[in-house]
């Protein structure tokens, strides 16, 4: 089968109890780690799908795989019945069904009752047993025949990737047209990160582009733990979507769980190519906000600053909020600010537009004469104060894109301060069209300097 624009995945859903291994095997699968991996019941909650090539050579075979929360999960922030709604979409998406267990366990009453509902689904269902690692528990599988799912059992160790090939070869057998002449799964466009505090509105926000409810919507604060890719079409291309966990503050970090949230938001602000920075603006701006906007600074980000639920703010205009924004977040003086009700699905597309134009904006090259033209112009209108010392940029050129990266040739380093190097940024920012992405300005030795 060769790669079109319509090209669909068959999918493969992941599901069982709580803590059976269902996203160390997710990540073994993909070959990368996409799930939150961690020894607490309920950890993921989303229902996350990923591209995962299962064989390659000539024909690669390809399917996505879904993996899932825990049926029967109590949750402890008593989102049990979101994660039950996620696991319904799943199977009603897949193709096949991967029934995992754990052998170390043997059969619990959850795996009886995740059995019964299984028998009862019109799909091709696994029986797939981790966690066997020793000859000891391969003798220790042969109960979970008793579950009456399938005729055949497959014994794995996600965590060691054993007992992966006999596995993935039934998958094929029982899913004709995973084979692919070439990578099917077309590279996005454009990676979108949406960041900001706990409850802000970030999954409803990914729903609303997906078109498709791929996130736990809920009320309680902090219900997306894992940075989940989302992938999803306009206009015939492809976007991906990375929905972080809220962040909360440092002193709050109860557990394992929380830490690897955070730092997997963080990772997803480098990953991306854009980064929408979602508040609540029924909520005071709070540390949170500032941290987010100085790590997006740090890393040269173009980034919308998004203000959700604007449809519950009574007396305000976009210009009272505009002020408010420029007082708390300096440093993004620069940057679009954009209003909606990710709920409502208000102000949605037009985020998306303005993240492409960002985009491209963040990946154009500037004409070597042009700049040089610009940084003379710069250096004639307010030279930095030199003591004496006549500053002289020989020779500038952009190195690279997405951030827009500047290097200069200049007689001394020393004589460029902060303030200069921000009128610098700004005057590149100006007159060569990059008024809402953020520059990068590297000084060098004149004595390095390209011969004219």
């Amino acid at each position: 089968m060769s790669v079109t624009s319509e090209t669909t995945l068959r999918r493969v859903a992941i599901v069982g109890r709580p803590n059976v291994g269902k996203s160390t095997l997710l990540n073994r699968m993909v070959g990368s780690r996409v799930s939150i991996v961690e020894p607490t019941a309920g950890v993921t909650r989303d229902r996350i799908a990923v591209p995962a090539r299962l064989f390659g050579g000539v024909p690669e075979h390809w399917v996505e795989v879904i993996d899932t929360g825990g049926i029967g999960i109590v949750d402890r922030d008593d989102l049990g019945p979101h994660v039950e709604e996620q696991i319904k979409g799943a199977l009603a998406a897949a193709d096949l069904v991967l029934f995992l267990v754990d052998v170390r366990d043997g059969i619990t009453p959850l795996d009886k009752e995740v059995a019964t509902r299984l028998r009862s689904i019109e799909l091709p269902v696994l029986l797939v047993i981790n966690k066997v690692e020793g000859e000891s528990l391969r003798w220790e599988a042969d109960e979970f025949r008793s579950l009456g799912i399938g005729e055949e059992v497959f014994q794995i160790s996600a965590q060691n990737g054993v007992g992966l090939t006999e596995l993935y070869e039934k998958i094929i057998e029982l899913l004709p047209g995973t084979e692919f002449e070439e990578r099917p799964v077309a590279q996005p466009v454009m990676k979108l990160a949406v960041v900001g505090r706990r409850n802000a509105g970030k999954s409803t926000l990914i729903n609303n582009l997906a078109k498709e409810e791929r996130m736990i919507v809920s009320e309680v604060p902090g219900t997306t733990r894992d940075a989940v890719d989302v992938i999803f079409e306009r206009g015939g291309r492809s976007f991906v979507a990375i929905d972080t966990a809220g962040l909360r503050k440092k002193s709050s970090l109860g557990d394992a769980i929380e830490f690897y949230s955070d730092a997997r938001s963080h990772k997803g602000v480098r990953r991306a190519d854009v980064v929408i920075l979602l508040f609540d603006v029924t909520e005071r701006f709070s540390g949170i906000e500032k941290r987010l906007a100085r790590y997006v600074i740090d890393h040269h980000k173009p980034v919308i600053l998004a203000a959700n639920k604007w449809d519950l703010v009574d007396g305000y205009s976009p210009e009272d909020f505009q002020k408010y924004i420029d007082e708390q977040l300096p440093g993004l003086s620069w940057a679009p600010v954009a209003f909606l009700s990710a709920k409502q699905g208000r102000g949605v597309e037009p985020i998306m537009k303005l993240a492409e134009e960002l985009f491209e904006s963040s990946s154009r090259r500037v004409p070597t004469g042009e700049l040089n033209r610009v940084m003379k112009r710069a250096l004639e209108a307010r030279s930095p104060s030199s003591k004496g010392y006549r500053v002289n940029i020989k020779y500038a050129t952009q190195v690279e894109t997405s951030p827009p990266t500047f290097v200069l040739f200049v007689n001394d380093k020393r004589l460029f301060g902060k303030a200069y190097m921000r009128y610098l940024e700004n005057r590149v920012r100006e007159e060569l069209g990059f008024d809402e992405v953020p520059v990068r300005i590297v000084l060098r030795s004149a004595i390095d300097a390209p011969e004219d």
